[in-house]
């Protein structure tokens, strides 16, 4: 018998009562270290004060008017996010990634029709991205396993191998109208793109007259040790997605836009109920003072490398299970070898008292809250240790002690 609550996800065994920073604990008692996050989504920790006093004070006293009316506190988030990204001139909210990936591809479609040319609707995409699970967004991800038994996917969108530009060239058509990806693709095996890749995709699309779509729903918000991913490069897209940790765990995305694509977003061409509303929104705020604070990106990017020295150590110590260490910031994977995968990895980390999240390619991701110390690294580093000993298979065990 079907239970009550629909069984499209394969949950662990865990029910969590409370969270602390980058602690949790189960109905048990059992505490466990944090370093999934939410899937990068609880930015600044469980139960932070100032995300907490924010929402109970904003729960007092409206949650929800719609955007039939003004709302002061999205016209403050998005007016922070606009002063602190330089390419951005105004910014649409939404309830989450996959949302917030939708209106950056119609706005993207917008703009070229506003302009004249309504043939160019496609999108070049790359191999391994994940954009979200609506049905535009499964097939901008192009990924057959999630495309399965929901019909032809929805047209526009072309793939190429990540990081090929050659192949990215060789897809442009006079129907082409940008290409959208993730600075560092998250489910697709915590790959980083290759800085100049992204520098010759910006130079790219300034050569055809494309736009560049940036999906920093799991990237951005700090994450990279940067606000945003891409600014590691040197580059600024025309469009870009937020969404994960720009709410701190409370369900809140964003699209950020250059005036000349964001104009042509006139009323009646999109929008949502929920979107923006004043609880999202001063969830954003009190995130977003955080983040923003003096010094607070580069202890995240301090943490971050002495994470990723870390885990090139812990990788040495058990090369039979792991092949090696990759991603950037915090949002690092171990990529495994074939003789163990990361589920039963993943199966050994929660053993030891540690989350984690699985991803493509065999890899098993970390990406904790934003405000872990180094010493939570070292612990979080130590359970890993551990969790490898647990199924490192045969005679490899005694080596990798």
């Amino acid at each position: 018998m079907i239970p009550a609550l629909m069984p499209n996800y394969n949950r662990a065994d865990l029910v969590f009562e409370r969270g602390e920073g980058a602690w949790l604990w189960d109905a048990q008692g059992r505490r466990f270290l944090d370093f999934g996050a939410g899937i990068a989504t609880t930015s600044i920790g469980h139960a932070h004060p100032h995300l907490v006093s924010a929402i109970a004070e904003q729960a007092g006293r409206v949650m929800h008017t719609s955007n039939l009316y003004r709302v002061p506190q999205a016209e403050r988030l998005a007016a922070r996010l606009v002063e602190a990204t330089p390419f951005a001139d105004s910014v649409y909210f939404s309830n989450s990634g996959a949302e917030a990936n939708e209106a950056m591809v119609k706005a993207v479609r917008k703009y070229h029709a506003a302009n004249g040319h309504p043939e160019r609707f496609r999108t070049i995409c790359f191999e391994g991205a994940f954009h979200g699970r609506t049905l535009a967004m499964i097939s901008a991800t192009g990924n057959a396993k999630y495309l399965e038994g929901f019909g032809p996917p929805v047209d526009g969108f072309d793939h190429v191998p990540f990081g090929n530009m050659n192949a990215v060239r060789q897809a442009i058509t006079k129907e082409t109208a940008a290409i959208m990806i993730e600075p560092i693709q998250g489910e697709g095996g915590v790959r980083p793109a290759d800085l100049r890749f992204l520098q010759e995709l910006r130079a790219t699309c300034d050569e055809f007259g494309l736009l560049l779509a940036l999906d920093e729903v799991q990237t951005g918000m700090g994450r990279s040790g940067k606000l945003w991913a891409h600014q590691w490069a040197g580059i600024e897209p025309d469009v870009m997605s937020s969404a994960k940790g720009i709410g701190g765990g409370f369900p809140l995305g964003a699209t950020l836009a250059r005036e000349k694509v964001a104009e042509h977003l006139k009323p009646g061409t999109h929008g949502s109920t929920y979107g923006g509303n004043p609880l999202a929104c001063s969830a954003g705020n009190a995130v977003l003072d955080v983040i923003l604070a003096p010094g607070f990106l580069d202890q995240v990017d301090r943490v971050a490398r002495h994470l990723w020295r870390g885990m090139q150590d812990l990788a040495g110590r058990h090369p039979k299970v792991v092949a090696g260490v990759q991603g950037a910031g915090l949002l690092l994977g171990l990529k495994l070898h074939d003789v163990v995968s990361n589920a039963e990895a993943q199966g050994a980390a929660v053993a030891e008292g540690l989350l984690t999240v699985a991803a493509g390619m065999n890899v098993l991701r970390v990406a904790p809250p934003l405000i872990i110390t180094e010493a939570e690294a070292d612990e979080a580093l130590g359970l890993l240790d551990r969790a490898m000993l647990r199924i490192t298979p045969g005679e490899a065990k005694a080596a990798a002690k």
